[in-house]
């Protein structure tokens, strides 16, 4: 009878773990739980890298585009190595099977596609990363902090981060007009308001140039169309060199642009400002606008 009790006990010792562990949240698809904290996590945008760096956690498998170097490397510093899976926009689902994950976290925009396969692999928590808006991220971050089992650090991060960019904000001047923008050999993208760079230069006590009403958020512009918009600063990611950009130099209509004239142009990191939308990686584009601001002093 004791022997009976004892192994009684234990199983419902062994239950009442588990049920204790388990976490729901809402991800893009509707309710999604875990009843363990997983251990071997599969990511397959940058800023779910991000989300995890940003609470000491190490996935097993990124898709990094076969780039290492697409991942900041503050963030490289904290995951240390990890398996490539592939492009974020065509992940290899045999490389994720054979790291035998216990979590997935996919792009909604990217990965809906291909749900249910990775399902089959993994439990995978979808939410927003490539259309998500900064107030989008922050949220899909927390998310991903309580499914970890992670929530109180991840709450402490989120905190540290709105001081972190507040105190970033005093540094730099109120309303000044600031315009993103990712340029290839052939065409020059503005990241409007609505996109999450926008959102950071909100955040940072900036405004946005008017770019016009646009349901896009990356808006392709010719030279001719960047001089309507014309903003004060213009900061521009160069993902490739020379880029469009750097071709319109030699055009006429450039010297027209007042960023131009006031010498306001910069180049910084596209990886950072665009690829990887993250709370380091905002965070990073803070500490850069401080530079930009800090030289014309």
């Amino acid at each position: 009878m004791k022997l009976f009790l004892s192994i009684a006990l234990s199983i419902l010792s062994i239950c009442f773990c588990s049920l204790s562990q388990a976490v729901t949240v809402q991800d893009s698809k509707g309710t999604f739980t875990l009843d363990y904290v997983p251990k071997r996590i599969v990511v397959l945008e940058l800023s779910f890298v991000d989300a995890l760096a940003a609470v000491g956690v190490s996935p097993v498998g990124i898709a990094d585009d076969k780039d290492s170097e697409r991942v900041l490397k503050e963030i490289r510093d904290e995951i240390g190595d990890w398996t490539s899976v592939g492009t974020r926009a065509q992940p290899s689902l045999e490389t994720i099977a054979a790291l035998k994950p216990d979590l997935i976290i996919a792009d909604i925009s990217r990965h809906e596609g291909v749900y249910a396969d990775l399902q089959k692999i993994a439990p995978t928590l979808i939410l927003p990363s490539k259309r998500a808006t900064y107030e989008e991220n922050l949220h899909a971050t927390a998310i991903i902090g309580k499914a970890i089992g992670k929530d109180k650090e991840m709450q402490a991060r989120l905190k540290k981060h709105d001081e972190v960019m507040a105190e970033l904000a005093t540094q730099l001047p109120k309303g000044k007009e600031v315009q993103f923008g990712v340029a290839r050999d052939d065409a020059l993208f503005l990241h409007t308001a609505d996109s999450y760079a926008g959102g950071v230069i909100r955040a940072l006590g900036l405004n946005n140039a008017n770019t016009g009403r646009n349901d896009n958020a990356y808006r392709q512009t010719s030279l001719e169309q960047l001089i309507a918009v014309n903003p004060d600063y213009f900061i521009v990611g160069n993902y490739v060199t020379p880029s469009i950009v750097d071709k319109w130099k030699n055009e006429p209509l450039w010297a027209v642009l007042k960023a131009v004239r006031n010498k306001h142009i910069y180049s910084v990191n596209p990886n950072t400002w665009s690829r990887c939308r993250g709370i380091i990686s905002a965070e990073t584009m803070g500490k850069d606008l401080v530079k930009v601001f800090n030289a014309q002093k």
